[in-house]
């Protein structure tokens, strides 16, 4: 039977009511223009996974606290302040069906809405004195900018391989998932054990999301359309990098040009997802993908039995199970 964030929620779902609450509060502002946008971006909010992430995280490790909300909001107004500076990078105007902030407030307002977003984050920490959320928070910060940078350093010469792209999505995406463990146990108990075994957990899991978000990509039944943005940006992912691998010399020339000169063309990037799909490209990712799953399970099997416990379990597998 299909899992479904409703009921995966359950054990938490009065944490989440009152967070909601507690982080709409953290983003009032008396900037008018300021006070607007911030409405508009808690109206828009997607499935509150990394929210949820940390709320399981410290159930399972102790009991949650004041400071599990801290720094649930912490998370969320890192996470969002990356979005908003995101959609400015890629120059996208739209996020989750609806406008980005720079499609409507153009992309000076939006940096601006992204700093006022991570300086909301950093404060809630001081003020409070979460030295530790700090700390975890920092980290992800800086591991997100290194892996977006590598990846556009790699993108450029197309030369990529699978430990560099292991590396990339570690950073990228993993390092806020793991984040949104640790500070869940960090806020319940001063365990380090505890600590870092949620910090490996949230990785594992991390790794397998952004697998199955490359996924979509090359799309079939069971993963969704297939759109090619990932070749279009010139994005070098797990499918497309084992696929090259194995290639002849003078295929995987071909299909590199393809990538560097006709990116922009539907019918040239339809022959790439092609290419990957009859080279076992997709097979292979989700055979990784499935791996890092089952290391993360094997994590979680270490923790005591609860409610919170299976619910951590089925999100996990539900990051790996979804259709968009």
């Amino acid at each position: 039977m299909a899992l479904n964030l409703k009921e995966i929620k359950a054990p938490i779902a009065s944490e989440m009511e009152q967070f909601e609450k507690k982080f709409r509060s953290s983003m009032k502002t008396k900037v008018l223009l300021l006070d607007k946008i911030m409405t508009y971006i808690v109206k828009r909010k997607g499935k509150q996974m990394r929210p949820m992430f940390v709320f399981l995280s410290a159930g399972t490790c102790g009991a949650i606290s004041e400071a599990t909300y801290r720094g649930a909001s912490m998370i969320e107004l890192l996470h969002t302040a990356s979005l908003v500076h995101d959609d400015v990078v890629d120059d996208s105007n739209y996020r989750r069906g609806f406008f980005s902030i720079n499609a409507l407030w153009k992309n000076k307002i939006a940096v601006l809405v992204g700093d006022y977003l991570l300086s909301r984050g950093l404060l809630l920490s001081v003020e409070n004195e979460d030295f530790d959320s700090l700390r975890i928070v920092s980290s992800a910060m800086q591991n997100m900018s290194e892996g977006e940078l590598l990846q556009i350093e790699k993108a450029r010469t197309l030369n990529i391989t699978e430990d560099v792209y292991y590396e990339v999505i570690r950073k990228k995406t993993a390092s806020l998932i793991a984040s949104c463990c640790a500070i869940g146990a960090s806020s319940v108990q001063n365990s380090n054990n505890h600590l870092d075994k949620m910090k490996l957990f949230g990785e594992k899991v991390g790794m397998a999301f952004q697998i199955k978000d490359d996924l979509f990509d090359y799309g079939d039944k069971e993963i969704g359309k297939p759109l090619g943005i990932d070749i279009k940006e010139k994005k070098m992912t797990l499918p497309l990098i084992k696929s090259l691998n194995d290639a002849t010399t003078s295929e995987r020339k071909r299909v590199i040009r393809i990538i560097r000169k006709h990116s922009n063309n539907n019918k040239k990037v339809a022959e790439v997802i092609d290419f990957v799909k009859k080279s076992g490209g997709i097979e292979y990712a989700q055979s990784v993908m499935t791996k890092f799953f089952n290391e993360a399970m094997e994590i979680l099997d270490d923790f005591e039995d609860s409610v919170y416990k299976t619910s951590l379990g089925q999100l996990v597998q539900f990051t790996i199970e979804r259709s968009k």
